[in-house]
């Protein structure tokens, strides 16, 4: 069983509220599940917007069932899988790729000053294209527009690979010594080192701090010496260093 078919058992079988942000360029569903103990802090986390990045699904799922046996504050809207198509074409022989159907890097395609970074791309590739213009995809698209909907109090995105934790896109001071407070949260409770990005632009966690000015992070996950995609075996030490990071943030929340 694929890590597609595995995510599609898991919403088959689960019982809470789940849903569809939207469709992928090939019409796919994207689910969600929410988990609700308390009415703050609202929370969406997201997962597998690198096709090749597969592994934080597996993640997604075990983090779910964490959540819903010893999380005590909290609403948690989890996207195991936002790039469902581009998974299939890593599943099916391109082991490297990280874009979507239409070989959109998905995550340089939103309106975060967008294609000012550095490694941008003008045309179609297997990794860092921005699009034709931000939000051209329709993933990118339901991820915002869910957002927007939800209107949560932080956002995590989960990666692969590196083991840091990305937290910085051009807050004021006054957001800076907040959103700090907070990773460091992250980051003691994962082990994982905080790290400034340099030349990065357009990802979910730049617009979501820059437009909506809240929180949030990007956790890439697994020992940089792992090769793409990190194979299912790794899970068990990636799980490990992430299975408190949620209740961590939420009881944070609820202590400030």
């Amino acid at each position: 069983m694929n890590v597609i078919d595995y995510l599609h058992k898991f919403y088959n079988n689960y019982e809470g509220e789940k849903g569809y942000i939207g469709f992928t360029e090939n019409n796919q569903p994207i689910p969600y599940f929410a988990e609700n103990k308390s009415d703050y802090p609202v929370i969406i986390v997201q997962y597998a917007i690198h096709a090749r990045e597969y592994i934080t699904t597996y993640l997604a799922l075990k983090q779910i069932k964490d959540y819903i046996k010893n999380g005590k504050f909290g609403r948690i809207y989890f996207i195991p899988m936002v790039n469902i198509d581009g998974v299939k074409i890593c599943l099916n022989g391109k082991h490297f790729y990280k874009a979507n159907a239409k070989k959109v890097d998905l995550n340089v395609n939103f309106d975060a000053r967008w294609g000012k970074g550095e490694f941008n791309l003008k045309k179609p590739a297997d990794e860092n294209y921005i699009g034709e213009f931000p939000f051209s995809e329709s993933e990118s698209r339901a991820l915002r527009d869910f957002t927007l909907l939800v209107r949560p109090d932080l956002t995590i995105s989960y990666h692969s690979k590196g083991e840091e934790i990305y937290w910085k896109f051009f807050q004021d001071e006054c957001r800076l010594l907040r959103d700090f407070a907070i990773a460091k949260v992250v980051s003691n409770s994962t082990g994982y080192k905080l790290k400034d990005t340099y030349n990065s632009v357009g990802g979910y966690k730049d617009w979501c701090i820059e437009k909506l000015r809240i929180p949030s992070f990007t956790i890439e996950v697994g020992d940089d010496n792992l090769t793409h995609p990190i194979e299912k075996e790794n899970l068990k030490q990636i799980y490990e260093k992430n299975k408190n990071v949620l209740t961590d943030i939420t009881e944070y929340f609820n202590n400030d």
